[in-house]
């Protein structure tokens, strides 16, 4: 009997050292519980109620007008103070434009990607002035220029 103990309880040990181990051991990623999900909120998208009229100058004479629609990205909540201040920031996008076009912005071939990505950040850098951390991008929503 004492022959059969000693390898039986080595056994047992054995078996109870594998089965602690295997619960015991990390845990893999695909094992892993996943991690519960965030609630990402969109952001509202406010459409400026009129389009903006550009002229594009040549010698001191309107050579043609730009006109275009904009829209803002912005923190959830805030159309209502998008439009109380439209006025100011219509100002202060005009300004933009302006600049824009006085700098041969709208010569050319001015729907080109990187000429719109330096309109746009202009743009944006115009509203953040007003508008701080609500607004996270303008976009163009049309764009088109009325050669004379």
């Amino acid at each position: 009997m004492k022959k059969l103990l000693l390898p039986l309880i080595g056994l047992v040990a054995l078996l109870a050292g594998a089965g602690g181990g295997y619960f015991l051991r990390p845990h893999s990623a695909a094992e892993a519980e996943p991690p519960p999900e965030e609630t990402v909120v969109p952001p509202d998208y406010v459409k400026l109620n009129n389009q903006f009229v550009v002229p594009v100058l040549e010698k001191g004479r309107v050579v043609s007008m730009v006109i275009l629609s904009l829209s803002l990205e912005v923190v959830p909540g805030t159309s209502e103070r998008v439009y109380e201040i439209e006025p100011k920031l219509r100002d202060a996008f005009l300004q933009v434009l302006f600049d824009h076009s006085n700098a041969g912005g709208f010569r050319g071939s001015f729907t080109d990607g990187a000429n719109l990505v330096l309109l746009r950040k202009a743009l944006l850098e115009a509203a953040q002035a007003i508008l701080t951390d609500k607004v996270s991008d303008v976009l163009i929503v049309e764009i088109v220029r009325q050669d004379s």
